[in-house]
């Protein structure tokens, strides 16, 4: 194998990166390993004690970075703009959360001195892509190691064994139930019953949300404050993004807002089924959406619905630090400038609604509207629309008649 100096490893304190200090030192020469925590809010229990761990397993230190607002504020707020949902139904939790981390783990790669970065990514899913794209982007010329490609280890209960023979202490045990990703904007779980499509997530399957047959009989309403397409205020207190997700995920959550059970499409092509939750995701996109239906005409509505989409499979795939990125999101921007007002939605049993919306900028008219009398829209105007609309087909048919 080649030989390296420094190494930045993507940790995160759980068995495969615990695994992979030890791992990269005895076949990288003994070269130093620094491990790097994003910290991009998963919860302070899946922090506490990782520095401690890291230094265990052999790292020379643990860098910790609190990319929390940054995660938020330029990955999650550009992304709503978009509309992105993946395949219809993924909010792309995981996949905005990428990005952000990279871009940490590159500069400290950069500031450290380090000529090669390590992930615990495995050969299976998108992560790796994620990763490794953006490095190339950022830093082509940092390598990139990554063991679950190289090794022979194939089992949890391969790399307990690794971990026992260097003595080397971890909390992993062989019996894993769930693979789970989190952060601010949502939680993901895989594995268990869930491999089998034909079987009901369990309750253990979820752990933010509560049942929506177990969530209030009342009904909970919250009013957002929308300026150009940003969420900037919750019941007229004015919020950073953050601040935003983070409220909201607790109120929504109660009322078991923001579960989906999918079976996706990963980018190396396999089908992957998952549980997600993103319950202030979800209440911050049926708001973002209704300010759109009021202020968006129709064609500036499809073109936003054909950005999101197209979005969607940027992030996913892991194409965040491109120029088609930077192209999107400023169409989405100009989209937004309008984009403003305030939204009324009920939270009960599951569902969001949007039950007020007004804007500034609204292009809804009730004297155009109305099914009353009015004196703004003359009906026999309609004739000559229609007979100029449908003379595309007027004209094929009659050609279909001579023939």
């Amino acid at each position: 194998m080649s030989q390296f100096k420094k190494i930045v490893l993507a940790y995160s304190g759980g068995l495969d990166t615990s695994a992979i200090i030890p791992w990269l030192k005895e076949n990288y020469d003994g070269c130093e390993v620094v491990a790097f925590v994003a910290d991009v809010g998963q919860g302070a229990e899946d922090l506490e004690g990782v520095e401690e761990k890291a230094i265990a397993s052999g790292a020379s230190k643990c860098i910790v970075a609190d990319l929390k607002d940054e995660f938020v504020r330029d990955y999650v707020y550009p992304t709503l703009t978009t509309g992105a949902i993946y395949e219809g139904t993924y909010l792309l939790g995981t996949s905005m959360a990428r990005p952000v981390i990279a871009k940490a783990m590159v500069e400290v790669a950069l500031a450290e001195g380090a000529d090669a970065i390590s992930h615990g990514c495995t050969g299976k899913g998108n992560d790796q892509v994620r990763f490794e794209g953006a490095v190339a982007a950022l830093a082509p010329q940092l390598a990139v190691i990554a063991p679950w490609r190289i090794w022979d280890m194939r089992s949890r209960e391969d790399l307990l064994d690794y971990l026992a023979e260097r003595n080397i202490k971890t909390t992993a045990s062989a019996t894993k139930i769930y693979s789970r990703d989190a952060n601010a904007w949502h939680i993901s779980t895989e594995g268990g019953e869930l491999e089998s499509t034909w079987n009901e997530p369990s309750e253990h399957a979820w752990t933010w949300t509560v049942s929506p047959e177990q969530a209030p009989d009342k009904a909970e309403t919250v009013s957002l404050t929308v300026e150009k397409g940003h969420i900037v205020a919750v019941d007229g207190k004015a919020m950073t993004p953050y601040e935003v997700l983070t409220h909201l995920n607790d109120r929504a959550a109660k009322h078991g807002v923001g579960r989906v059970d999918i079976v996706e499409n990963r980018l190396v092509g396999m089908k992957s089924r998952g549980c997600y939750e993103t319950p202030g995701g979800t209440v911050m996109m049926a708001a973002l959406r209704a300010i759109e239906e009021l202020v968006l005409d129709k064609p500036t509505r499809a073109w936003r619905e054909k950005v999101g989409a197209e979005f969607s499979h940027l992030v996913y795939d892991g194409r965040w630090f491109t120029q088609l990125c930077k192209g999107l999101l400023a169409s989405a921007t100009a989209i937004a400038e309008d984009v403003s007002g305030e939204v009324v939605l009920k939270m009960y049993k599951g569902q969001v609604t949007a039950i007020q919306k007004q804007s500034p900028n609204s292009l809804y008219s009730e004297e155009f509207a109305t099914f009353g009398a009015d004196e703004v829209y003359d009906q026999s105007h309609a004739e000559g629309f229609i007979r100029l609309y449908s003379l595309a087909s007027r004209i094929k048919a009659l050609k279909d008649q001579q023939k």
